[in-house]
């Protein structure tokens, strides 16, 4: 095999995200042939690579894990990085689930709803492009009233002075004096609290119930269940299409 980059190394093996890889090497916690493995160190598979305490690869001695996707209830509390720097349950151990899963992007602490899980790493780099402009929906409740100026300055775009940038136009709808559903199609760092603040008002609540097509539901909060195969198969002509577009797009 070709040497890659250990991230994409790891994410392949179904360990974690590239994200979260980064985020394990850095804190030391990657090991290759008994040494701590290095920032943007490259592997070829046939090393010894120990990735928080776990074999990875040729070296494991298991047989090859089935494809994964789960949609969790996340419940508020529980995180979804498994650094050490928050002490919060993680959302890996909230589940206990018998195969290796990690969150595809993230929900803060203070949120709760869908998140999926998964053992495949180039799903979840797909579902977390920034450039395929994947919907998720959010129901979100404001600690005051707003009115319609709220509702259409919140849909045009806002601007994030402290991220230098104005978030790309969203759906909006109104669900009562002080919960509005949102649909974005990018993952700012708490960009729906950032939205508000912006504009002057603070999220007391906020809920993911929908990425892309796959729903929460009426799963109950701190539960899991396996994406059916409708849905996965939806899922995949979606990244497909997006994938062919911006393909399209670059050429």
């Amino acid at each position: 095999m070709e040497p890659i980059r250990l991230n994409k190394y790891l994410s392949e093996q179904g360990v974690c995200s590239r994200r979260e890889a980064d985020r394990l090497i850095e804190a030391g916690k990657v090991t290759i042939d008994g040494r701590k493995a290095g920032m943007g160190e490259k592997v070829t598979g046939q090393e010894k690579i120990v990735c928080d305490g776990k074999t990875v690869g040729q070296g494991a001695g298991e047989k090859k894990v089935k494809p994964v996707l789960l949609a969790v209830n996340k419940p508020r509390g529980v995180v979804c990085t498994t650094s050490d720097k928050d002490r919060a349950m993680n959302v890996v151990e909230l589940i206990h689930y018998p195969v290796r899963v990690y969150p595809v992007g993230r929900l803060d602490k203070d949120s709760e709803g869908l998140l999926l899980m998964t053992n495949q790493g180039d799903l979840a780099n797909e579902i977390m492009h920034a450039g395929n402009f994947h919907e998720k929906e959010y129901i979100v409740t404001v600690d005051q009233p707003f009115n319609s100026a709220f509702i259409k300055k919140m849909q045009e775009g806002v601007e994030l002075k402290e991220l230098e940038v104005t978030t790309r136009p969203c759906k909006v709808k109104a669900l009562g004096k002080k919960t509005f559903q949102i649909t974005l199609t990018q993952g700012l760092n708490r960009q729906i609290r950032r939205m508000c603040e912006a504009l002057g008002y603070h999220v007391v609540t906020l809920k993911r119930v929908r990425i892309m097509n796959i729903h929460l539901g009426r799963l109950n909060t701190g539960d899991y269940r396996r994406v059916t195969p409708q849905e996965l198969e939806e899922l995949q002509w979606q990244l497909e299409q997006a994938r062919m577009e911006r393909e399209e797009e670059e050429s």
